[in-house]
Parts: structure tokens; C-alpha cells; sequence
């Protein structure tokens, strides 16, 4: 009898979470509130003595929660004196009268502090700063601007930055204080700040071709309250709507699959179109069952021919200038300058729509979840990529709008590697490797420096 009344109840948990659940909840609400920052820092030194104190949050937090109780700040054994307020996801300590000099101070937040929703930091928070001997009377100084000022060609999803001289005031880069403008218009964005650094978060990319003016005024302050010395505005200009023209593959858009040390299949794979592998021979083409013809070869799993270096000519001599050509336009791809997107998603392109142009990367992309090109057929993408490229098991790449894959091109330093029963579209240009897990599938190209791998992989030219 207990263990059935155990069973409807937990029943009736999920009932209780859909009644207890608004489609127009913000999804932050289910986020515990923690710190992101302490201004100063763990450990700093030479803290100036009329410095202000800061814990920057993850969220908005419930401003009655803020006090001199949950947020307390002593010298040794000593409370220092001082008001608690809050702005901006941040909390602020403002001791009454100046720090003592050369002297070790712990700041701490209780778990007293909560978000809007009653929910409270996990564990109490704390750090530890010394003084320096001095008061700080100094205007904090611009260092400098990220785009600089009458910067072109502007890639549409910077992030704005400005760099201060010292440590700021988190609290006082605001909308106000901290703001982008396109004519008179204001862009919509978040501001956050860190390390000397305040950043301008666009909510969308920029528009094309586009005069933009930054501005952040005096109302931005250091931690002993000086003011920066002037407003300052500058103004930059993003990139055109490139046109992009296709990279051209020469010699290397006649094989689906172009290698150089070696194509190594574990059966059953499905290729469409021919094969090609230079300067190896044919001994390292391996797990399709090959039959011998002239100058190529024929497999079962391959609806085209396969060739290698070894072959009768001409086949040696159209494979070198296939690979040749597969240089050309890896370089040609990975050399297109002014991107329209940089470090978008820092990496992580999963659950994005992208619009046709020239992405930029310095490090590893991944897709853990689908992604959609969308554009029109005469439209183009261009992805340089520095690093690995990685799509995760059943991710899909889809087309929209007219969007042909042999207009993309995947120019990726590093591996690829397309995920168990993922699905990619475009020609794939990799320095490194190309590997297909189990069930992986392209419309598109597989052009490799070094080696191909796939397993019961399906293949189609574009």
C-alpha cells in the first residue's frame, strides 16, 4: 500500500511541474545566482585605500538581499564600516572612510544574497585583498578601443570593447553610461565588464556597410570613484555584403573523395562520384573490394571510378595536378579576407542560422546541434576554420532558401570529424584529416592533405 501511494506521487511530479511552469518564464529563473567577478581581485595588491569593493553576478539579484549583512568586509578581526548597494548584477561596498593602509582585508557574501526567485548563492563567498599606502586620485585613462576609431570593413559581430588604465566600477557600465548607436538610432546590447575591460554585447549583427559610433561617458568610474576625464566616442564601419565568389577547385572538383596518404573505408559505404589518391598508391585505398581496370579501378560501393597514383597514365598525371589544385583553393579559401563573422559563438555554431559570407575562427568550431545555411543558389559561405572542426553524432546540416553545398566551402586547419549518423553539406577542405564515424553522411566534397576515413559513410557529389 506504501509503495503505491509512493508510486502516484511520483506520478503526479510532473503534472505539478507543467501546472508550476509559464511558457513565459525566462529560463535565467531556473539559473542559481552565482558570483562572476570580484573587483578587486583574489590576491590583488596595492589595492588603492578609498577603493569601493565589488561582487558582479551572474543575474539580477534581489536588491534587499544585498546589506550589510550578507555582504560584510574586515581587516583581520576587525569589521571595516561601511553601505551596501546594488546596481547592475553588482553589489557594492563603500567602506565610510578610507581603507587601512598595508593592511590584509576579506570580503564576504553569505548565502543570504538571493536572486529574484528566493534562490540562494550555493556556499558563501569570499576573497582577500592588501592595500597598497596611497590614495587613489587618478583619472582612469582610456588604453584603448576594439574596433579602433575609422576602422573598416568591421566584421558585423564584434563585440565592442574599451580597455581602461586601472579597474573600473562594473557597476557603472550601464546602458547608459556604455552605448552603441547606428545614426540616431540605438543599438540594442548588454553590457559587461572584466579585467580593465568593458564589452558591448550587440543582441544582432550589425548591418551591412554601416557607420556605427561607440560612446562611453563620465559616468563610468574607477573603484575610488574618479570619473574618466572626457566622454569618449568613436566610430568605425562594418563590412560589405561580400558577394563572395566561390573558391574555385580547378582540377579537384572531379573527384568527391581526393586524398593524398590515404582513403580507408569499413564497408558498407555509398559513394557517388569518383575517388582519387595521390601521391600514395593504390595499396593505401582500402575496404572497398577494388577490381583492377586500366588506368582506375571499380568497387561495389563506389558509383563512379576510383584512381591513385600508381594507375596507367594519364591517371598519375591528372592526380597530381587534382592535388595541386586542392592546395590552390584551400589557400584561396583560407586567405579571403575581412570576414563578416568572427569567433562567432566563440566555436559553437550549434542551433545557429547563418546567412551567406566569410566566417572566421582562430580555434576549434563544434556543432553538438543542428545548424541551417540559409540562403539563396547563388549565395556563398566561406568558413575558415584554425582549428578542428567536430559535428556531433545525428547533427544535421540543412539547407534553406536555394542554398546549393556546392557553394560552401569548410576550410578547416585542423581534423574534421563528422559525428555517428551526423549529416554535412559542402566541400570540406582540410590541411589535416577527414573522418566519417559510422553512418556519417555529405552532399558535398571530402578533399583532404592528408587522409580520408569513413565508415559505412554515404557520400554524394554536390
Amino acid at each position: 500500500m506504501n509503495f503505491l501511494k509512493y508510486i502516484r506521487i511520483i506520478a503526479l511530479v510532473p503534472l505539478l511541474f507543467v501546472l508550476g511552469c509559464n511558457n513565459d518564464d525566462d529560463p535565467t529563473d531556473l539559473v542559481e545566482p552565482a558570483v562572476v567577478s570580484s573587483n578587486p581581485t583574489e590576491n590583488e595588491q596595492d589595492v588603492a585605500l578609498n577603493s569601493s569593493i565589488e561582487i558582479t553576478f551572474n543575474k539580477e539579484m534581489d536588491a534587499s538581499t544585498i546589506n550589510t549583512t550578507s555582504f560584510t568586509l574586515v581587516e583581520g578581526t576587525n569589521a571595516v564600516v561601511g553601505t551596501v548597494a546594488y546596481s547592475n548584477q553588482t553589489a557594492i561596498f563603500t567602506p565610510t572612510s578610507n581603507l587601512k593602509a598595508g593592511s590584509t582585508f576579506t570580503a564576504t557574501l553569505t548565502t543570504a544574497a538571493k536572486d529574484m526567485n528566493e534562490m540562494a548563492i550555493a556556499s558563501n563567498y569570499t576573497f582577500t585583498f592588501s592595500t597598497g599606502v596611497a590614495v587613489d586620485s587618478t583619472m582612469p585613462t582610456i588604453v584603448s578601443t576594439n574596433p579602433l576609431a575609422d576602422a573598416t570593413n568591421v566584421a558585423r559581430n564584434k563585440v565592442i570593447e574599451i580597455t581602461f588604465s586601472e579597474s573600473m566600477s562594473a557597476a557603472s557600465f550601464t546602458a547608459t553610461s556604455f552605448k552603441l548607436v547606428q545614426g540616431t538610432s540605438a543599438v540594442a546590447g548588454s553590457v559587461e565588464y572584466a579585467d580593465k575591460t568593458a564589452r558591448f554585447i550587440p543582441d544582432n549583427i550589425l548591418e551591412a556597410s554601416m557607420s556605427y559610433t561607440a560612446t562611453v561617458n563620465t559616468d563610468v568610474k574607477d573603484l575610488a570613484g574618479n570619473a574618466i576625464a572626457n566622454t569618449k566616442a568613436w566610430t568605425f564601419t562594418t563590412g560589405a555584403e561580400t558577394g563572395l565568389a566561390v573558391v574555385n577547385l580547378g582540377a579537384a572538383r572531379n573527384y568527391v573523395i581526393l586524398a593524398k596518404t590515404a582513403i580507408n573505408n569499413s564497408p558498407t559505404s555509398a559513394i557517388t562520384g569518383d575517388l582519387g589518391l595521390s601521391p600514395a598508391a593504390t595499396s593505401f585505398i582500402t575496404g572497398f573490394g577494388l577490381t583492377d581496370a586500366t588506368g582506375y579501378a571499380t568497387s561495389p560501393q563506389v558509383t563512379g571510378k576510383v584512381y591513385a597514383a600508381d594507375m596507367a597514365p594519364p591517371t598519375n598525371t591528372n592526380l597530381t595536378t587534382a592535388v595541386e589544385n586542392m592546395i590552390t583553393a584551400y589557400n584561396d579559401a583560407a586567405g579571403r579576407p575581412n570576414p563578416d563573422f568572427s569567433e562567432l559563438g566563440t566555436g559553437n555554431i550549434g542551433g545557429e542560422t547563418l546567412e551567406a559570407g566569410l566566417y572566421k575562427w582562430t580555434n576549434t568550431v563544434t556543432m553538438p546541434s543542428d545548424v541551417t545555411l540559409n540562403g539563396s543558389a547563388d549565395d556563398v559561405w566561406i568558413f575558415q576554420i584554425a582549428g578542428d572542426m567536430t559535428m556531433s553524432s545525428a547533427v544535421k546540416v540543412t539547407l534553406t532558401g536555394g542554398a546549393q553545398a556546392k557553394n560552401i566551402f569548410w576550410q578547416v586547419a585542423g581534423e574534421v570529424v563528422v559525428g555517428t549518423t551526423a549529416h554535412l553539406e559542402g566541400v570540406v577542405l582540410s590541411m589535416t584529416g577527414i573522418t566519417f564515424q559510422t553512418g556519417a553522411s555529405i552532399n558535398g566534397r571530402a578533399l583532404a592533405q592528408t587522409a580520408v576515413i569513413l565508415d559505412a559513410s554515404t557520400v554524394t557529389k554536390p
